[in-house]
């Protein structure tokens, strides 16, 4: 392998990690968010793909991309609610119930979703950050969707929040320890009910990310399980928000892989390569299983935990 086929699988894994990353980033918020509250939600993945249908048919049908990306959100919100609500019943499992939400969501949009297959809908724009570089593959990967910022800076907001206000000591006391937050009187159920909700609005710009901009279309196969693999990178990331970007970003990169070694002209085990981020994810959970502080820095109330 040259040099020059060397920069150019690295520079296409640059530009494929961030585009990929960007739906991973705001589910794994989403989770992280929700997680913290002391609930999980494995449904997040109907709020992806339900978000990504929402999205790309508010967009077609309004001609405006960023109110696709608006109702992607309030999409997630829904489904997020109905998860608390329910979650928040006597004597319910969270993880079958983020189940339920799962198939219901994704069946809400493959219903929903039928028409808009075909149609084409107004995608958004990158930002092009590489106009000072002649090196069009350079270029073309820094052509970045501002939602790729936009997780960013969640993370950041989401982080300092945790750590420095009242609502985000309330959402950690809550999942660390629901006795201490009826004591401070607080209503542990509200709380998760909001986490939940918060984080299915994040789960669901993910997905407006899907068909809006990669792969930037509309169809049943969108997701490939992309919502259930956040959950496995919550867990690499320790539960903490700026942890979450870097992890994202490994995860888009494992993706990218394959196709980066396609664009030399290296095909020989394509479609092994383009099952990195699930092996990637079968060892962090076999990692995270195996270790002896898998539970370092999960919130006391998971059930994964007790």
């Amino acid at each position: 392998m040259t040099s020059e086929m060397l920069a150019t699988i690295l520079i296409s894994m640059l530009g494929g990690a961030i585009r990929v990353s960007t739906p991973f980033m705001f589910v794994a918020l989403g989770e992280t968010l929700t997680e913290k509250s002391g609930r999980i939600n494995l449904g997040l993945e109907g709020n992806l793909i339900l978000g990504a249908m929402v999205a790309y048919a508010v967009s077609y049908q309004t001609g405006s991309p960023w109110l696709g990306v608006l109702a992607a959100g309030f999409s997630g919100v829904f489904l997020g609610l109905m998860h608390g609500v329910i979650c928040s019943l006597p004597r319910v499992n969270d993880i079958a119930v983020g189940i339920a939400m799962m198939s219901f969501g994704t069946g809400i949009a493959f219903f929903f979703g039928k028409p808009y297959i075909q149609p084409s809908a107004p995608r958004l724009d990158g930002l092009p950050l590489g106009g000072w570089t002649d090196d069009s593959a350079l270029a073309q990967a820094l052509d970045i969707n501002p939602l790729f910022f936009v997780g960013i800076a969640v993370a950041f907001v989401m982080w300092w929040a945790l750590a420095n206000t009242r609502i985000g000591l309330i959402v950690r006391m809550t999942g660390d320890s629901e006795a201490s937050a009826r004591a401070m009187g607080v209503e542990p159920y509200k709380v998760r009910i909001m986490s939940t909700a918060v984080g299915g609005f994040l789960a669901g710009v993910g997905g407006a990310f899907l068909s809006l901009s990669y792969p930037g279309s509309w169809n049943e196969g969108l997701s490939s399980g992309q919502g259930l693999m956040a959950v496995a990178l919550v867990i690499f990331a320790r539960w903490h928000p700026l942890r979450c970007i870097v992890a994202a970003l490994l995860f888009g990169a494992a993706g990218a892989l394959g196709p980066a070694l396609q664009s030399v002209g290296i095909s020989a085990g394509y479609y092994f390569f383009n099952a990195a981020p699930y092996i990637l994810t079968l060892f962090i959970m076999i990692a995270s299983a195996r270790a002896t502080s898998s539970a370092r820095g999960a919130p006391g109330e998971l059930s994964i935990v007790k």
